[in-house]
């Protein structure tokens, strides 16, 4: 099976979640479906799995959808055409009625209760994507704490080296010419 574009997973309440419409065209259902199945097993989505959306995380979710379509015309012939999908997707949801957010948990409990062979392929994708992302924030994270180790020892390096400067300067001064003796008879002890 080819592997699909990976939902759009956006942060809000500091969870990492996929909307409803995404992850309904992600297991090839309309949203209105998967929300009902959702609600037919609602004791299997608590609100650490699914959340709606209140307003305005609605209209910070569309404004970044906004500034996403701004993609050159060249990336949106690589797109599917969201239209084409009988998921009644974010742009053409009733507006009296909100999104819901599902975590990574909630999506792939999503998938067990839609008992389409497409929700269990796309399960597996599901877990990729935010395992790919958790992945990715601990290389990142890695990275960082390197770049902090290697500060320090930078820093440490520094007063080793201003000391070992601050004891070489003096060497780097010429001696100091003594004077000389006058040779023969000295009068005045000069």
């Amino acid at each position: 099976m080819p592997e699909p574009n990976m939902p759009p997973i956006h942060t809000l309440r500091g969870q990492r979640v996929v909307l409803d419409c995404d992850l309904a065209a992600l297991y090839g259902v309309s949203t209105k479906r998967l929300n009902e199945a959702v609600k037919r097993n609602i004791d299997r989505f608590p609100s650490d799995f699914r959340f709606q959306l209140t307003r305005e995380e609605n209209g910070a979710v569309l404004a970044q959808a906004r500034i996403q379509d701004t993609q050159p015309a060249e990336q949106h012939a690589l797109d599917p055409n969201r239209s084409q999908f009988a998921t009644g997707s974010s742009r053409h949801r009733d507006p009296r009625f909100l999104p819901f957010a599902f975590t990574e948990h909630g999506a792939l409990m999503a998938a067990t209760v839609l008992n389409s062979t497409q929700a269990v392929q796309m399960s597996l994708y599901v877990v990729r994507s935010f395992v790919r992302m958790r992945e990715e924030l601990l290389t990142t994270s890695i990275v960082f704490k390197r770049l902090a180790q290697i500060d320090k020892k930078l820093l440490e390096h520094d007063v080793v080296l201003q000391d070992v400067v601050g004891k070489l300067l003096p060497l780097l001064n010429p001696p100091p010419v003594p004077s000389k003796r006058r040779i023969g008879f000295n009068v005045g002890g000069e």
